[in-house]
């Protein structure tokens, strides 16, 4: 008993340290929280009612972006008994960043129980840390996919009418926050950027402005401040993606209309080339005396036409 109860517990570390993955490409997003002064504050805006809690009560969990190569916005964390996973959507709304959600929080819960050694196959209960899910969206005003909707959706609601299903998840929509708190000041900070884009266009005087806006407005002033130019470095890294992103599209959409456009006109061509040859086949008949009711059935043979079709082809073509 003793050993399967070692099995399952996950191994203690004298002192839990963060661990961050420097392989991934990190986000303003990713950036801003891996320092703990921000973490706590991201903590306590989401429980509010937890004051207690501490920066040394907290773990970073981030792990290798499992979906792309690109930048990296997504956010785990353990605080005593919870893990939270947090995904940001960012201008445009799409329900498969649930699905995002839930693969971050499975290969989270891989590694926590690699990390801590535990034995999936003994008989004993292993004990995990209680998951909560949430969506950080910053874009301009919310989508009409989520207008007027509660503020969790569920992965059952969005992918399969609300019907019940095998596995569910719970995402919370996080839009707006209390004015001042550090998800309001993150959620601020995008759309200013944004703003200076329109302004400016995807350059560095664009978030250099966007800097100096949000510094005005004491918006993440004390990160900005110290990490201007990383800042910097990132959104013009994120900015090349989505150009380099919106140029393949234009090019797949370019060559998917050229083969529409080809595959149309040998479609035409073979069309023409077929009625041109039905045509010359029921002169033919009629010509060496064929009946009407043969040449039909001539024709379906020949050509594997339905049965009304060659008879108006041959209505079509028959001379009286």
């Amino acid at each position: 008993m003793e050993n399967e109860e070692k099995d399952n517990a996950p191994v203690k570390e004298e002192s839990p340290k963060p661990f961050m993955k420097r392989t991934i490409q990190d986000s303003v997003f990713t950036s801003l929280f891996q320092d703990k002064r921000y973490l706590i504050q991201l903590y306590r805006a989401l429980h509010p009612e937890d004051m207690a809690v501490t920066e040394d009560d907290i773990v970073t969990v981030t792990i290798q972006n499992i979906l792309t190569d690109s930048s990296y916005n997504d956010l785990g964390f353990l605080v005593g008994d919870l893990l939270l996973i947090l995904v940001e959507a960012q201008s445009t709304w799409c329900g498969n960043i649930i699905v995002r959600a839930m693969m971050y929080l499975m290969q989270t819960y891989n590694e926590y129980f690699m990390k801590g050694r535990v034995n999936l196959y003994s008989s004993r209960k292993v004990k995990m840390p209680k998951p909560e899910l949430y969506v950080i969206y910053t874009g301009d005003k919310l989508p009409k996919a989520l207008a007027g909707r509660p503020e969790y959706i569920t992965l059952s609601e969005e992918f399969f009418g609300g019907q019940e299903c095998a596995v569910d998840a719970r995402v919370k929509i996080i839009y707006d926050s209390a004015e001042g708190d550090i998800i309001n000041q993150y959620i601020v900070f995008t759309k200013v950027c944004r703003e200076q884009v329109r302004r400016y266009g995807r350059s560095r005087e664009a978030i250099s402005e966007a800097v100096r806006v949000c510094k005005d407005r004491n918006v993440l002033k004390e990160y900005l401040a110290g990490r201007e130019q990383e800042v910097v470095d990132i959104m013009i890294s994120l900015y090349d993606e989505q150009e380099i992103m919106e140029r393949y599209v234009e090019s797949e959409v370019a060559e998917a209309v050229e083969k529409a456009v080809e595959k149309a006109v040998e479609e035409a061509v073979l069309k023409t080339d077929k009625e041109a040859s039905i045509r010359t086949f029921i002169e033919a008949c009629q010509e060496f005396g064929a009946t009407v009711a043969e040449t039909i059935q001539k024709l379906i043979n020949k050509y594997a036409l339905a049965s009304m079709t060659a008879e108006n082809e041959v209505r079509k073509y028959w001379k009286e």
